[in-house]
């Protein structure tokens, strides 16, 4: 039954590349044309079969993670790219679209995170090492989008160029107090103190982020100048001259975002600026990954553009300046993904074969979705007035050097 099914699937959705499976039985067949890519797979159990057409984007991570589908002749990288290409081409059965639509209307629910529960989601993937997140981030620890000015930066280079953008986007004066949401390990924080001589208060839900954070600072002789502390945005007090957040509005939850945004004016100065770093989709919302869900980012989003616009409209924020960057986040994931592999014998010493293969699995689906979806990068410039920001760009691209002298050559 589930073979026949799992065919239906297939056929329908194979129409511009050739898919080869071996199933369980030892039996062959071919879906697709003679035409485009060939990949082939091999399924070893039976019951991955019934999971693969009842949930097959959850399925098919899980199949990979446990060794029940195999790779034959095949990179995974070009297998995610077929399967992508073809099921948004081909047609599947209503069985897999009523589930795809059934998930889409529980995105209110599903992602109705509360303080509570958004501290579990950060736990389940920021809390468990930070030597994992050492062997492959770059020194900083920067676990978000690079910024490659020149395709052939390092990772650190990238990484410094992108610290650089933001702090040119908050337009910092000696002086002002700066809150940093979803502060992860302190780089980006203890930069901009160091750096733009600026007070900082980051805020992280994470014990094993804060923990490293605050010894970073101290180490660096910034404890008097920068502040971690773990709390929920909703509960942060205070105003700030600028706000930061990079890699945390994936956090927040579709429910969740006028919250987020009115908070953001609330606690800004009436002249303040924010720069809000975050993946989106240049495309209508759709459901987010199971997979990603349950095994990364629990509680986590890629909102679209049309999903972000109306709560910054509601919350009474001038969008000053709309960034999208195409691609960098791909050539990120493939410099973590490279150190991932070059430490993968330190890992094994750390994890079992299966927490490795969902790492191998979480990277490529990654560069899938940034290289073959409409998945990027937005940057946000946001103010109360609308003169807070100078009226061009030409301050992002006149500065004689756009990194610390002493920092634009590491890696």
């Amino acid at each position: 039954m589930w073979k026949g099914l799992l065919g239906q699937l297939l056929n329908g959705m194979m129409v511009r590349d050739r898919l080869l499976v071996r199933f369980p039985d030892g039996d062959s067949r071919h879906y697709g044309p003679d035409i485009g890519e060939t990949v082939q797979i091999a399924i070893n159990d039976p019951a991955t079969l019934r999971a693969l057409c009842l949930n097959p984007e959850l399925a098919l991570g899980e199949a990979f993670m446990d060794g029940t589908l195999v790779l034959i002749d095949t990179r995974l990288d070009d297998l995610l790219r077929v399967l992508l290409r073809n099921r948004e081409a081909g047609d599947m059965p209503g069985w897999v679209v009523s589930s795809d639509h059934f998930r889409y209307h529980l995105r209110r629910i599903i992602q109705r995170n509360s303080p509570q529960r958004a501290r579990a989601n950060v736990a389940h993937h920021y809390d468990l090492s930070d030597e994992l997140y050492r062997l492959f981030l770059d020194t900083d620890m920067q676990y978000s989008c690079a910024y490659f000015p020149d395709p052939k930066m390092s990772l650190e280079a990238a990484q410094e160029a992108k610290k650089a953008h933001i702090a040119a986007k908050l337009c910092l004066k000696p002086g002002q107090h700066v809150l940093d949401i979803g502060c992860g390990w302190g780089g980006l924080a203890l930069t901009l103190a160091r750096d733009h001589d600026v007070r900082v208060t980051g805020i992280t839900l994470s014990e094993n982020q804060l923990r490293t954070a605050r010894t970073r600072a101290e180490a660096e002789g910034l404890s008097d100048r920068v502040q971690f502390h773990l709390e929920d945005y909703r509960d942060t007090q205070g105003i700030f001259d600028r706000i930061v957040s990079v890699g945390m509005l994936e956090h927040v939850g579709l429910p969740n975002f006028d919250t987020y945004f009115t908070r953001l004016h609330d606690l800004l100065t009436p002249d303040g600026v924010a720069l809000i770093h975050a993946i989106g989709r240049s495309a209508p919302p759709m459901p987010h990954s199971a997979w990603l869900n349950k095994y990364i980012f629990p509680g986590g989003y890629v909102p679209s553009l049309s999903e972000i616009a109306g709560p910054m409209e509601r919350a009474g924020l001038w969008q000053c300046d709309i960034e999208i960057w195409r691609l960098h986040y791909a050539r990120t994931l493939r410099h973590w993904r490279k150190r991932f592999e070059a430490n993968v014998d330190k890992l094994r010493e750390m994890y079992d074969e299966r927490f490795i293969a969902m790492f191998r699995y979480y990277f490529a689906i990654c560069i899938a979705a940034f290289e073959h979806q409409a998945q990027a990068v937005y940057q946000f410039q946001l103010a109360r007035e609308r003169d807070s920001v100078p009226l061009t760009r030409d301050y992002l691209y006149s500065r004689p050097d756009p990194l610390p002298a002493s920092r634009a050559t590491i890696g």
